[in-house]
Protein backbone atom coordinates (compact mmCIF):
# COMPACT_ATOMS: atom_id res chain seq x y z
CA UNK A 1 0.00 0.00 0.00
CA UNK A 2 1.08 3.67 -0.76
CA UNK A 3 3.34 4.84 2.27
CA UNK A 4 0.88 6.70 4.82
CA UNK A 5 4.37 9.31 5.22
CA UNK A 6 3.12 10.49 1.73
CA UNK A 7 0.70 11.67 -0.15
CA UNK A 8 -1.25 9.81 -2.87
CA UNK A 9 -1.01 11.12 -5.90
CA UNK A 10 -3.50 12.85 -8.01
CA UNK A 11 -5.72 10.85 -9.97
CA UNK A 12 -4.99 12.50 -12.82
CA UNK A 13 -1.14 12.52 -12.62
CA UNK A 14 -1.57 9.04 -13.09
CA UNK A 15 -3.07 9.28 -16.53
CA UNK A 16 -1.59 10.00 -19.96
CA UNK A 17 -5.42 11.26 -20.43
CA UNK A 18 -8.53 11.55 -18.90
CA UNK A 19 -12.27 10.50 -19.67
CA UNK A 20 -13.55 10.45 -23.08
CA UNK A 21 -10.42 12.38 -24.22
CA UNK A 22 -8.28 9.12 -24.06
CA UNK A 23 -10.95 7.39 -26.55
CA UNK A 24 -9.00 6.02 -29.72
CA UNK A 25 -9.26 8.59 -32.48
CA UNK A 26 -12.32 7.77 -34.78
CA UNK A 27 -9.90 7.51 -37.84
CA UNK A 28 -7.05 5.14 -35.97
CA UNK A 29 -10.39 3.19 -34.93
CA UNK A 30 -11.51 2.72 -37.96
CA UNK A 31 -8.80 1.46 -39.39
CA UNK A 32 -8.22 -0.99 -36.88
CA UNK A 33 -11.43 -2.57 -37.68
CA UNK A 34 -11.25 -1.98 -41.20
CA UNK A 35 -10.99 -5.82 -41.54
CA UNK A 36 -12.66 -6.99 -38.79
CA UNK A 37 -16.08 -8.44 -39.52
CA UNK A 38 -18.88 -6.38 -37.78
CA UNK A 39 -22.21 -8.62 -37.92
CA UNK A 40 -22.30 -11.98 -36.72
CA UNK A 41 -25.28 -12.77 -38.95
CA UNK A 42 -27.57 -13.16 -36.53
CA UNK A 43 -31.28 -12.23 -37.36
CA UNK A 44 -31.90 -10.86 -33.73
CA UNK A 45 -29.01 -8.98 -33.32
CA UNK A 46 -30.98 -5.81 -34.54
CA UNK A 47 -27.92 -3.51 -34.27
CA UNK A 48 -24.39 -4.91 -34.43
CA UNK A 49 -21.23 -1.70 -34.61
CA UNK A 50 -21.78 -1.40 -38.57
CA UNK A 51 -23.24 1.67 -37.76
CA UNK A 52 -21.78 3.33 -35.05
CA UNK A 53 -24.44 3.34 -33.12
CA UNK A 54 -24.41 3.91 -29.06
CA UNK A 55 -24.70 0.38 -28.02
CA UNK A 56 -25.61 -3.02 -29.35
CA UNK A 57 -29.46 -4.31 -29.40
CA UNK A 58 -31.06 -7.56 -29.63
CA UNK A 59 -34.19 -8.67 -29.75
CA UNK A 60 -35.77 -10.64 -27.33
CA UNK A 61 -39.25 -11.23 -27.98
CA UNK A 62 -41.76 -8.79 -30.13
CA UNK A 63 -41.57 -6.25 -27.05
CA UNK A 64 -38.30 -6.55 -25.51
CA UNK A 65 -35.28 -5.88 -27.12
CA UNK A 66 -32.01 -5.60 -24.70
CA UNK A 67 -29.52 -2.90 -25.10
CA UNK A 68 -25.78 -3.33 -24.50
CA UNK A 69 -22.71 -1.27 -24.12
CA UNK A 70 -19.68 -0.99 -21.94
CA UNK A 71 -17.51 2.42 -21.53
CA UNK A 72 -15.08 3.21 -19.01
CA UNK A 73 -11.81 5.92 -19.08
CA UNK A 74 -9.14 7.49 -16.44
CA UNK A 75 -9.46 10.03 -14.53
CA UNK A 76 -10.73 13.44 -15.70
CA UNK A 77 -11.05 14.74 -12.02
CA UNK A 78 -9.34 13.67 -8.82
CA UNK A 79 -11.74 13.88 -6.47
CA UNK A 80 -12.50 9.86 -6.26
CA UNK A 81 -15.95 9.61 -5.73
CA UNK A 82 -16.87 11.94 -8.43
CA UNK A 83 -14.73 10.42 -10.65
CA UNK A 84 -16.85 7.26 -9.89
CA UNK A 85 -19.96 9.17 -10.37
CA UNK A 86 -18.89 10.67 -14.01
CA UNK A 87 -17.48 7.17 -15.57
CA UNK A 88 -20.93 5.77 -14.24
CA UNK A 89 -23.31 8.45 -15.78
CA UNK A 90 -21.27 8.24 -19.22
CA UNK A 91 -21.38 5.04 -19.36
CA UNK A 92 -25.28 4.68 -18.92
CA UNK A 93 -25.57 7.60 -21.29
CA UNK A 94 -25.66 4.89 -24.38
CA UNK A 95 -28.20 3.16 -22.87
CA UNK A 96 -30.35 6.91 -22.92
CA UNK A 97 -29.02 7.23 -26.43
CA UNK A 98 -30.98 4.41 -28.05
CA UNK A 99 -34.14 5.15 -25.95
CA UNK A 100 -34.05 2.16 -23.20
CA UNK A 101 -34.46 1.65 -19.58
CA UNK A 102 -31.07 0.87 -17.56
CA UNK A 103 -31.82 -2.58 -15.92
CA UNK A 104 -28.53 -3.42 -14.46
CA UNK A 105 -24.58 -2.81 -14.96
CA UNK A 106 -21.47 -4.41 -14.26
CA UNK A 107 -18.29 -2.73 -12.79
CA UNK A 108 -15.11 -2.73 -15.20
CA UNK A 109 -11.77 -1.57 -12.55
CA UNK A 110 -8.15 -1.08 -13.14
CA UNK A 111 -6.46 0.12 -10.86
CA UNK A 112 -2.52 0.83 -10.03
CA UNK A 113 -2.11 -1.67 -6.27
CA UNK A 114 0.36 -0.10 -4.14
CA UNK A 115 0.16 3.96 -5.70
CA UNK A 116 -3.52 4.75 -4.16
CA UNK A 117 -4.72 3.32 -1.53
CA UNK A 118 -7.88 0.85 -1.11
CA UNK A 119 -10.02 4.13 0.30
CA UNK A 120 -9.70 5.89 -2.99
CA UNK A 121 -10.19 2.52 -5.16
CA UNK A 122 -14.01 2.06 -2.12
CA UNK A 123 -14.18 5.54 -3.19
CA UNK A 124 -14.64 5.62 -7.13
CA UNK A 125 -16.55 2.30 -6.68
CA UNK A 126 -19.11 4.14 -4.77
CA UNK A 127 -19.41 7.31 -6.78
CA UNK A 128 -20.54 4.95 -9.71
CA UNK A 129 -22.84 2.62 -7.38
CA UNK A 130 -24.36 5.64 -6.24
CA UNK A 131 -25.31 7.16 -9.66
CA UNK A 132 -26.22 3.62 -11.68
CA UNK A 133 -28.93 2.89 -8.30
CA UNK A 134 -30.12 6.35 -9.15
CA UNK A 135 -30.11 5.63 -12.69
CA UNK A 136 -32.19 2.20 -11.71
CA UNK A 137 -29.38 0.02 -13.29
CA UNK A 138 -28.00 -1.52 -10.10
CA UNK A 139 -24.09 -2.74 -10.25
CA UNK A 140 -24.08 -6.24 -9.80
CA UNK A 141 -20.75 -7.60 -10.38
CA UNK A 142 -18.29 -7.28 -12.63
CA UNK A 143 -14.62 -7.72 -13.07
CA UNK A 144 -11.21 -6.43 -11.98
CA UNK A 145 -7.61 -6.17 -12.71
CA UNK A 146 -3.92 -4.17 -11.09
CA UNK A 147 -3.56 -1.65 -14.20
CA UNK A 148 -0.70 1.04 -14.83
CA UNK A 149 -3.74 3.30 -14.82
CA UNK A 150 -6.77 3.91 -12.75
CA UNK A 151 -9.79 2.78 -14.96
CA UNK A 152 -13.36 2.56 -14.34
CA UNK A 153 -16.47 2.27 -15.80
CA UNK A 154 -19.46 -0.20 -16.57
CA UNK A 155 -21.08 -2.68 -18.55
CA UNK A 156 -24.62 -1.28 -18.73
CA UNK A 157 -27.91 -2.64 -19.78
CA UNK A 158 -30.98 -1.57 -20.78
CA UNK A 159 -34.69 -2.28 -21.94
CA UNK A 160 -36.97 -1.12 -24.69
CA UNK A 161 -39.41 -1.96 -27.01
CA UNK A 162 -38.14 -2.96 -30.49
CA UNK A 163 -40.11 -0.04 -32.29
CA UNK A 164 -39.37 2.35 -30.18
CA UNK A 165 -35.14 2.23 -30.36
CA UNK A 166 -33.88 5.54 -31.07
CA UNK A 167 -30.87 5.08 -33.85
CA UNK A 168 -28.23 7.11 -34.87
CA UNK A 169 -29.09 6.43 -38.57
CA UNK A 170 -32.66 7.49 -38.34
CA UNK A 171 -32.82 10.84 -39.18
CA UNK A 172 -35.09 12.54 -42.01
CA UNK A 173 -34.46 15.29 -44.33
CA UNK A 174 -35.97 18.42 -42.89
CA UNK A 175 -35.23 17.46 -39.21
CA UNK A 176 -33.86 20.32 -36.68
CA UNK A 177 -30.82 19.36 -34.61
CA UNK A 178 -31.46 19.39 -30.82
CA UNK A 179 -28.29 19.14 -28.32
CA UNK A 180 -28.68 18.50 -25.25
CA UNK A 181 -25.43 20.13 -23.09
CA UNK A 182 -23.45 22.65 -23.89
CA UNK A 183 -19.96 21.99 -25.34
CA UNK A 184 -16.81 22.62 -23.30
CA UNK A 185 -16.22 19.60 -21.13
CA UNK A 186 -12.80 18.49 -22.53
CA UNK A 187 -11.36 22.31 -22.25
CA UNK A 188 -12.20 22.24 -18.52
CA UNK A 189 -10.97 18.96 -18.30
CA UNK A 190 -7.65 20.71 -19.49
CA UNK A 191 -7.47 23.50 -17.83
CA UNK A 192 -8.19 21.33 -14.66
CA UNK A 193 -5.12 19.44 -15.72
CA UNK A 194 -3.37 22.59 -15.82
CA UNK A 195 -4.34 23.97 -12.42
CA UNK A 196 -6.05 27.20 -14.31
CA UNK A 197 -9.47 26.06 -13.63
CA UNK A 198 -11.93 28.75 -11.54
CA UNK A 199 -14.62 26.78 -8.88
CA UNK A 200 -17.43 28.02 -10.65
CA UNK A 201 -16.37 26.35 -13.74
CA UNK A 202 -15.07 23.36 -12.14
CA UNK A 203 -18.74 23.28 -10.50
CA UNK A 204 -19.85 23.72 -13.57
CA UNK A 205 -18.45 20.70 -15.34
CA UNK A 206 -19.50 18.60 -12.52
CA UNK A 207 -22.64 19.56 -12.76
CA UNK A 208 -23.10 18.45 -16.27
CA UNK A 209 -21.26 15.42 -16.52
CA UNK A 210 -23.29 13.93 -13.63
CA UNK A 211 -26.31 14.70 -14.98
CA UNK A 212 -28.00 11.13 -16.37
CA UNK A 213 -29.43 11.33 -19.77
CA UNK A 214 -32.60 10.25 -18.65
CA UNK A 215 -34.50 12.27 -21.74
CA UNK A 216 -33.59 9.59 -23.92
CA UNK A 217 -36.01 6.94 -22.32
CA UNK A 218 -38.65 9.24 -23.20
CA UNK A 219 -37.93 10.67 -26.18
CA UNK A 220 -38.41 6.88 -27.67
CA UNK A 221 -41.51 6.04 -29.53
CA UNK A 222 -42.15 10.15 -29.14
CA UNK A 223 -44.18 11.57 -32.33
CA UNK A 224 -41.62 13.40 -34.82
CA UNK A 225 -38.02 11.93 -32.81
CA UNK A 226 -36.20 10.16 -35.17
CA UNK A 227 -32.79 9.74 -34.17
CA UNK A 228 -30.50 9.96 -31.22
CA UNK A 229 -26.77 9.79 -30.51
CA UNK A 230 -24.24 10.73 -27.26
CA UNK A 231 -22.02 13.39 -28.28
CA UNK A 232 -18.83 12.08 -26.25
CA UNK A 233 -15.17 11.82 -27.20
CA UNK A 234 -15.32 12.30 -30.65
CA UNK A 235 -17.02 15.65 -30.33
CA UNK A 236 -20.22 17.29 -31.81
CA UNK A 237 -18.67 17.14 -35.60
CA UNK A 238 -18.05 13.24 -34.89
CA UNK A 239 -21.00 12.32 -33.21
CA UNK A 240 -23.09 14.44 -36.10
CA UNK A 241 -20.93 12.86 -38.92
CA UNK A 242 -21.23 9.52 -37.81
CA UNK A 243 -25.52 10.40 -37.64
CA UNK A 244 -25.01 11.79 -41.15
CA UNK A 245 -23.43 8.75 -42.78
CA UNK A 246 -25.74 6.35 -40.93
CA UNK A 247 -28.78 8.32 -42.45
CA UNK A 248 -27.09 9.53 -46.01
CA UNK A 249 -27.49 13.02 -45.12
CA UNK A 250 -26.46 16.27 -44.46
CA UNK A 251 -25.81 17.73 -41.24
CA UNK A 252 -25.63 22.02 -41.25
CA UNK A 253 -24.83 23.41 -37.99
CA UNK A 254 -25.58 26.76 -36.98
CA UNK A 255 -22.28 27.52 -34.97
CA UNK A 256 -23.67 30.52 -33.34
CA UNK A 257 -26.78 28.78 -32.04
CA UNK A 258 -24.54 25.66 -30.44
CA UNK A 259 -24.83 26.10 -26.72
CA UNK A 260 -21.05 26.36 -24.93
CA UNK A 261 -20.06 27.15 -21.16
CA UNK A 262 -18.68 30.41 -20.58
CA UNK A 263 -16.00 29.51 -18.95
CA UNK A 264 -14.55 26.58 -21.78
CA UNK A 265 -14.82 29.58 -24.70
CA UNK A 266 -13.34 31.91 -22.51
CA UNK A 267 -10.69 29.01 -22.15
CA UNK A 268 -10.48 27.90 -25.37
CA UNK A 269 -9.76 31.86 -26.52
CA UNK A 270 -6.90 31.91 -24.42
CA UNK A 271 -5.68 28.50 -26.29
CA UNK A 272 -7.02 25.91 -23.94
CA UNK A 273 -7.61 23.02 -25.65
CA UNK A 274 -7.60 18.83 -25.53
CA UNK A 275 -5.37 17.13 -27.75
CA UNK A 276 -7.86 14.97 -29.21
CA UNK A 277 -9.88 17.85 -30.16
CA UNK A 278 -7.01 18.01 -33.07
CA UNK A 279 -7.04 14.11 -33.78
CA UNK A 280 -11.23 14.59 -34.17
CA UNK A 281 -10.54 17.47 -36.41
CA UNK A 282 -8.29 15.24 -38.85
CA UNK A 283 -10.92 12.74 -38.44
CA UNK A 284 -13.49 14.03 -39.57
CA UNK A 285 -11.87 17.01 -42.05
CA UNK A 286 -12.56 15.22 -45.34
CA UNK A 287 -16.59 15.26 -44.76
CA UNK A 288 -16.81 18.74 -43.01
CA UNK A 289 -17.69 21.99 -45.41
CA UNK A 290 -16.80 25.43 -43.26
CA UNK A 291 -19.29 27.82 -45.25
CA UNK A 292 -18.26 31.01 -42.82
CA UNK A 293 -14.90 32.02 -40.99
CA UNK A 294 -14.26 29.77 -38.16
CA UNK A 295 -11.45 30.45 -35.76
CA UNK A 296 -9.08 28.19 -33.94
CA UNK A 297 -10.82 28.30 -31.14
CA UNK A 298 -14.29 28.00 -32.21
CA UNK A 299 -13.26 24.83 -34.38
CA UNK A 300 -11.48 23.13 -30.89
CA UNK A 301 -15.21 23.90 -29.82
CA UNK A 302 -16.94 21.91 -32.44
CA UNK A 303 -14.66 18.69 -31.72
CA UNK A 304 -13.71 19.02 -27.92
CA UNK A 305 -14.51 15.65 -26.53
CA UNK A 306 -16.90 15.41 -24.46
CA UNK A 307 -17.06 12.98 -21.35
CA UNK A 308 -20.95 12.64 -20.39
CA UNK A 309 -21.99 14.79 -22.94
CA UNK A 310 -25.48 15.95 -24.27
CA UNK A 311 -27.68 13.80 -26.60
CA UNK A 312 -27.92 15.14 -29.90
CA UNK A 313 -31.69 14.45 -31.48
CA UNK A 314 -33.08 14.80 -34.89
CA UNK A 315 -36.86 15.38 -34.37
CA UNK A 316 -38.99 16.82 -37.24
CA UNK A 317 -39.23 20.91 -36.65
CA UNK A 318 -43.12 20.07 -35.43
CA UNK A 319 -42.20 18.14 -32.54
CA UNK A 320 -38.76 20.34 -31.58
CA UNK A 321 -40.96 22.17 -28.99
CA UNK A 322 -41.79 18.84 -27.34
CA UNK A 323 -38.29 17.74 -27.35
CA UNK A 324 -37.08 20.80 -25.77
CA UNK A 325 -39.80 20.69 -23.12
CA UNK A 326 -38.63 16.45 -22.19
CA UNK A 327 -35.02 18.28 -21.50
CA UNK A 328 -36.05 20.88 -19.62
CA UNK A 329 -38.26 18.46 -17.41
CA UNK A 330 -35.33 16.60 -17.16
CA UNK A 331 -32.87 19.53 -15.73
CA UNK A 332 -31.18 19.50 -18.97
CA UNK A 333 -32.05 23.57 -18.84
CA UNK A 334 -28.92 24.20 -21.68
CA UNK A 335 -30.69 22.17 -24.74
CA UNK A 336 -30.68 24.06 -27.90
CA UNK A 337 -31.54 23.58 -31.64
CA UNK A 338 -28.41 23.99 -33.31
CA UNK A 339 -29.57 22.98 -36.97
CA UNK A 340 -31.15 21.07 -39.30
CA UNK A 341 -30.64 17.81 -41.73
CA UNK A 342 -31.26 18.32 -45.39
CA UNK A 343 -31.37 15.81 -48.41
CA UNK A 344 -27.77 14.26 -50.00
CA UNK A 345 -24.19 12.95 -49.96
CA UNK A 346 -23.73 12.39 -46.18
CA UNK A 347 -21.21 15.29 -44.61
CA UNK A 348 -21.32 18.17 -42.08
CA UNK A 349 -21.75 21.77 -43.37
CA UNK A 350 -20.83 24.44 -40.75
CA UNK A 351 -22.39 28.15 -41.25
Amino acid sequence: MPDTQTPEPLLTSLAHGGGCGCKLAPNVLADILSEMPLALGSSDLIVDAATSDDAAVYRVNETTALVATTDFFTPIVDDPHTFGRIAATNALSDVFAMGARPIFSLAIVGMPIGKISNETIRAILAGGQSVAETAGAPIAGGHSIDAAEPIYGLVALGLVHPDKLLLNSGARAGDVLILGKPLGVGIYSAALKRGIIEDADYAEMIASTTRLNTPGTDLAGMAGVHAATDVTGFGLLGHLSEMCRGAGLIGVVEADRVPVFDGARRLAEAGVKTGASGRNWDSVRYSVTVQRPLSAPELDILCDPQTSGGLLVSCSAEAAESVLATFERHGHTGAAVIGRMEAGASGVIVV
